[in-house]
């Protein structure tokens, strides 16, 4: 078990050089739901692995010893290092746990928090007058869809077409509620520091999402593109708009545009080879995470057995 247990706190690193392709490698509905499963199983992998090394420190505590009804003491590689290791992991569990809550609050409450322009209007379309350019897709909270946000300086900028674009792009961010991915994201990172990097790639492959389902809606893809890149440079070109975006917003002009408009316009290098490779390594250390904690587990299971006097 002791070796066994490491696995999952250890293949996390692995598994970042992998995700970073696979968003531009592989198609972007599939990359996301990928990069999504891989890090919240990862990250229910290594809070397993840490809740197996509190069990063999806490085993050798005469408490737990006689709740458990060990009849000799819990087996250990290394019987010294049992109970520091136990309470460095059950530190380390109760500190996730603590921050995984803080996420959900946080989430929960800027949710809650964010102003809705124009809050008699139930539209879709919510349009703020302002001279700066911005547009974003707000979330609603649990049973809303959520409003599509677009200053008039952002609609004086683009075109009819362009616009029916970037609306598209926005749609798509609310019709996928693509904001719970990044949530789930960002608590799988709280989980394992190494999942952090794993925030880049999807939100990358949530914005490219969008962008192909813009170019499917028009009918279009340099429409899509063009409005994506002039939406972004008209953002960019005026500073921050004077209201404030939502947190939990998500926003057409976000993320690496250039990347994005490229591969609309099929400029991007296709590499599937690349995309099946990436896509192997990740669902390889998902199942060896998994596995390992599994055969941690019946290693553990055994050792107990063995402790209470019954046969392995």
């Amino acid at each position: 078990m002791i070796y066994a247990v490491w696995i999952p706190l250890l293949v996390p690193f692995v598994v970042v050089p992998a995700a970073r392709r696979l968003a531009d490698a592989l198609a972007p509905a599939r990359a996301v739901r990928l990069l999504a499963a891989t890090g919240a199983g990862l990250a229910l992998c290594t809070l397993f692995a840490l809740a197996l090394l509190v069990v063999p420190g806490a085993g050798r505590l005469s408490a737990v010893a006689a709740a458990g009804e060990f009849v000799h003491p819990l087996a250990t590689p290394a019987p010294g290092t049992a109970v520091p290791l136990a309470a460095a992991a059950l530190v380390l569990i109760v500190g996730c746990a603590a921050a995984m809550t803080r996420a959900v609050r946080g989430h929960w409450a800027q949710l809650h928090r964010t102003v809705r322009p124009d809050p008699g209007d139930g539209g879709e379309l919510a349009v703020l007058r302002d001279d700066r350019p911005d547009a974003y897709a707000l979330p609603g909270r649990p049973g809303s869809p959520g409003r599509i946000v677009i200053t008039t300086g952002m609609l004086h900028a683009l075109d009819p077409a362009e616009r029916e674009a970037l609306l598209a792009h926005e749609r798509a961010h609310l019709a996928g509620r693509h904001h719970l991915y990044l949530a789930a994201a960002e608590l799988s990172a709280r989980c394992h520091p190494a999942l952090r990097a794993l925030r880049a790639p999807l939100g990358y492959a949530l914005e490219r999402c969008a962008d192909e389902a813009a170019a499917h809606a028009v009918g279009d893809r340099r429409v899509a593109a063009r409005a994506i890149g002039r939406a972004a440079l008209a953002a960019r070109a005026v500073g921050e708009p004077s209201v404030p975006r939502p947190p939990v917003a998500l926003a057409a002009a976000a993320g690496p545009v250039p990347r994005r408009v490229a591969a609309l316009l099929g400029r991007a290098a296709a590499r599937p080879r690349v995309g099946r490779a990436a896509a192997a390594t990740l669902l390889a250390c998902l199942a060896l995470s998994g596995g390992a904690a599994l055969d941690a587990t019946y290693d553990l299971h055994s050792s107990i057995e063995i402790a209470q006097g019954e046969s392995p």
